[in-house]
């Protein structure tokens, strides 16, 4: 396209061809950053929104698994911060940054009550 937009120029071709060309050009560039954005940006907001929504809800009793493939059980939530007890030992209680928290199980009681 960018060729012919070149030829028409060097033959001495009416502006009004290659300003039409231009605008064409323009549109498809237009079209293209449209459908990346569909294809690629879009989905990933909306997975990235739902994975917040995720950790917002997390509270006392969820088991949960970190990004580094533990599993535990949270102990309490202070804003950004949970305290999760891992394994049997209840000694091993560990507070993390939410953003580690990977996958969320409820309890099956909990759920039937809501």
């Amino acid at each position: 396209m960018f060729l012919t937009i070149l030829a028409s120029g060097a033959n001495g071709a009416s502006s009004q061809a290659t300003g039409g060309s231009l605008v064409m050009t323009l549109v498809m560039v237009a079209l293209w950053i449209g459908v990346l954005y569909l294809i690629m940006i879009r989905p990933q907001k909306k997975q990235q929104k739902e994975m917040d929504e995720l950790r917002d809800s997390v509270k006392p009793g969820d088991n949960i698994m970190t990004t580094g493939g533990f599993y535990g059980v949270v102990l309490d939530v202070v804003d950004d911060t949970v305290i999760v007890e891992f394994g049997n030992n209840k000694n091993c209680r560990i507070p993390m940054h939410k953003n580690a928290i990977a996958e969320v199980e409820r309890d099956e009681d909990a759920t039937s009550e809501e």
